[in-house]
């Protein structure tokens, strides 16, 4: 439904991207987001590596039902479900 890219931000300006995508997401009633974070170089990039925690935070944990990679060879992206809001 709505797609958010976060290359080329700092983890701090990632991180406020995607609380306020996923907030309004489901407020609007939406209900998958992608959030493209790249793969980064080496072990991975600091926004790859960082989101699985923002996405366990307390302001987010509720609004979200699942997360799952849409494919395994592309791990620079994630889908997220939210929740049905009632």
């Amino acid at each position: 439904d709505r797609k958010l890219d976060l290359h080329g931000m700092t983890a701090a300006r990632g991180h406020h991207a995607v609380l306020a995508v996923l907030t309004d997401a489901a407020r609007s009633g939406l209900r998958c987001v992608e959030i493209v974070t790249g793969r980064g170089s080496g072990e991975g990039g600091v926004l790859r590596r960082e989101l699985p925690f923002w996405l366990n935070l307390p302001d987010l944990r509720p609004l979200i039902l699942a997360v799952s990679y849409p494919h395994a060879a592309n791990q620079g992206a994630v889908r997220v479900l939210l929740r049905r809001m009632r």
